[in-house]
């Protein structure tokens, strides 16, 4: 690309010079003619002025004044004869045509010649010719033409150099950009092209540092699902094996009971992979407002038998509060994490509780197990090797981010974890009811 800019601007500032050129040289060759004629009519005319006295005092060969350099001057008697300086012997058309105008010109052979008439009061007294080779024309054509020559490899070469640098500030962007594509095709996305000024290819370099984001995004996305799945499936994986296998424990009950729970499971097992699905493609469906009543039902099916089974008690508590606006999805996630972190590391009773915090909408999920050192980030740590809770909480702080809420640990001692999310118009009425585990 940049030896393609520097060949056409280069063929282009040729052209140009070509086409200014060549006619100032055809003006500088007239122009030099018509100075040399004009120069041969001032020697002509001061040769004259210098033998028109010796000629009226009966002189007939007088001497000629010293001409310029490479032009020679004649005097012709009115009969054609040569008197006097350097020419033909006889006459020539110019000198013949001088006898009855006042200027003659034209050109002789290889030279140019200018005549003038010498007039003693109204008789022709002689004729002066003045002449010189065209080849002074051609010289002083030449010199000028080797000087424009000059000047135009000069202004060739300037042109070179410009188009160089401009060919290598609008090339080395473009590599940058081939460069960023390639490492984008070998699976870099976290690059990004610098800014060069130039708006077309600044627009080019913004787009593709936006499509490395975005497919950066997407994959994290994807590899985060495939982390989150294993998280959220494993606890109702588990809920579904104890309820199959409390029913294979109990062969002679009616087994239509734990087949009735277990397709309840299934369904809830299938509502959390949509769930994580368009979570992770963020396709969820615009905001709305929650069904608490619906979320806190389905959080006491989903999680009392679990807990059930492991000697412990889901206790669920809402009072008169306005629903928050967020995804369902979202909601359900958080909560079922924070869940999930009661059941697995926590002891005694679960406690969830909605409660209205003045410009917000709270949800406290608190258990008895031993408390929590207050310095350390439990959203950040794995509380598997007795540092923190792992990637669910993680995801779970994301999560409500995304949706404009807040997730903190409130209180180390009890562990009580609360979801803040944005609330819209109070509702009249209650919103949800109290549930117990």
């Amino acid at each position: 690309m940049r030896r393609r800019i520097v060949t056409l601007t280069v063929v282009a500032a040729m052209l140009a010079i070509g086409l200014f050129g060549l006619p100032f040289a055809v003006v500088a060759a007239k122009y030099y003619a018509d100075d040399e004629r004009a120069e041969l009519e001032r020697a002509a005319d001061s040769s004259a002025l210098a033998v028109s006295d010796d000629l009226s005092a009966g002189v007939v060969s007088p001497a000629l004044p010293p001409s310029p350099h490479n032009i020679t001057v004649a005097l012709y008697s009115p009969g054609g004869q040569l008197r006097s300086g350097t020419g033909p012997p006889t006459a020539d058309q110019v000198v013949t045509d001088a006898r009855n105008t006042d200027l003659s010109s034209g050109d002789v052979g290889s030279n140019i010649v200018v005549a003038v008439p010498i007039i003693n009061g109204a008789t022709l007294a002689g004729v002066i010719r003045a002449s010189t080779p065209r080849t002074e024309v051609y010289r002083r054509t030449a010199l000028t033409g080797l000087g424009m020559i000059g000047l135009a490899a000069l202004a060739v070469g300037a042109t070179w150099l410009v188009a160089r640098r401009l060919a290598a500030r609008l090339a080395r962007p473009l590599e940058e950009l081939s460069t960023a594509a390639e490492r984008l095709g070998d699976g870099d996305f976290t690059v990004r092209a610098h800014r060069t000024g130039i708006a077309e290819i600044d627009q080019v370099a913004a787009t593709l540092a936006a499509t490395a984001q975005r497919i950066g995004e997407t994959l994290d996305r994807e590899r985060a699902f495939s982390a989150d799945a294993s998280h959220q499936l494993r606890t109702p994986l588990t809920g579904l094996r104890l309820q199959l296998e409390a029913a294979l424990d109990s062969p002679g009950q009616d087994p239509s009971e734990a087949i009735a729970s277990g397709i309840a499971s299934a369904d809830r097992l299938e509502r959390t992979i949509d769930d994580l699905l368009a979570l992770a493609r963020r396709s969820r469906t615009p905001k709305a407002l929650v069904d608490v009543d619906a979320l806190l039902d389905e959080l006491r099916q989903g999680w009392n038998g679990l807990l059930a089974n492991r000697g412990r008690e889901l206790r669920i508590s809402a009072g008169d509060v306005p629903p928050p606006r967020a995804a369902a999805a979202a909601v359900r996630q958080i909560l079922g994490v924070l869940l999930d972190n009661a059941v697995t590391h926590g002891q005694g009773t679960v406690r969830v509780s909605v409660r209205d915090a003045g410009d917000a909408f709270a949800v406290d999920v608190s258990d008895e197990g031993p408390g929590l050192d207050g310095d350390l980030d439990v959203f950040a740590s794995d509380r598997a090797s007795g540092n923190g809770h792992g990637i669910g909480l993680t995801l779970a702080r994301s999560l409500a981010e995304a949706e404009g809420g807040r997730l903190r640990l409130s209180t180390p001692s009890p562990p009580t974890f609360t979801l803040f999310l944005p609330i819209d118009e109070p509702t009249e009425g209650p919103v949800g009811t109290g549930l117990g585990g």
